[in-house]
């Protein structure tokens, strides 16, 4: 063969080889893997306006978590001051009044906190069912250790986790009400560590003998009110003052 006609053919050859390529690459008969595939129902492209979907549930899931959080501090908040107001008569009947002191004011402070969750609750339009507070009383010792467990679980777990969906459920008041309990029960857990090393020290008599609670968030001072309380700004003329025991 002349070397003329050789080079023709041989051009003819390829174009009909990448012709047949391109046939094949487009055919939806294809194997998966080896070209352009239909789109399966599961695929991104049928998915486009779930992840509005998605973001609008996780909203309405976070608003229904909110207001049982909210039920559940203020379950929570109510049983605490019932249980302090009891151990503050514990600590009066072993002679303990400075620690029975304390433990009225932390009761004061945990009922404010119930309230503000209530009237949150309330101001939404939420139901809250009615219960009965229950706890045991102990020894003043029992009793303070008691307390700071509960406190240690609210400032490590409850409040930062009900705190979080308030954020995402967009609820400013509930947000307020539970980090004016938050922020309060740090103050009170170093309050009840104080207590109990003075108790087993045998040096009760050296603990305040007077309290300030914040009407507001129920933030607890000992011995003297600030001048404006350090979570809620309320001005300390308005604090309630605790320098004895309620009859």
């Amino acid at each position: 063969m002349k070397k003329e006609t050789l080079f023709p053919t041989i051009v003819l050859v390829i174009a009909a080889a990448v012709s047949t390529t391109l046939l094949v690459s487009c055919n939806p008969t294809t194997k998966p893997g080896s070209g352009m595939q239909k789109p399966t129902s599961d695929s991104v492209a049928n998915q486009i306006d779930n992840p509005m979907q998605v973001e609008k549930t996780s909203s309405m899931d976070a608003k229904a978590s909110n207001f049982q959080n909210l039920q559940d501090a203020f379950k929570g908040e109510t049983t605490a001051s019932a249980k302090y107001a009891a151990f503050s008569k514990k600590a009066e009947m072993e002679g303990h009044h400075e620690i029975a002191l304390l433990f009225q004011a932390t009761s004061i402070s945990e009922k404010i906190h119930a309230n503000n969750h209530l009237a949150v609750l309330e101001e939404s339009g939420q139901t809250v069912p009615a219960f009965t507070p229950e706890f045991i009383v102990g020894t003043t010792q029992d009793n303070l250790k008691d307390a700071i467990k509960g406190e240690s679980y609210e400032i490590d777990t409850m409040y930062p986790a009900f705190l979080a969906v308030a954020v995402t459920a967009e609820n400013q008041m509930a947000y307020v009400s539970l980090n004016y309990a938050f922020k309060t029960e740090q103050k009170h857990k170093p309050l009840y560590e104080k207590a109990l090393a003075a108790l087993e020290n045998n040096t009760v008599k050296s603990l305040g003998t007077a309290y300030y609670v914040c009407p507001t968030c129920g933030n607890t001072y000992e011995t003297n009110a600030p001048k404006r309380c350090g979570i809620s700004m309320t001005s300390g003329e308005k604090f309630i003052k605790v320098v004895k025991l309620n009859a």
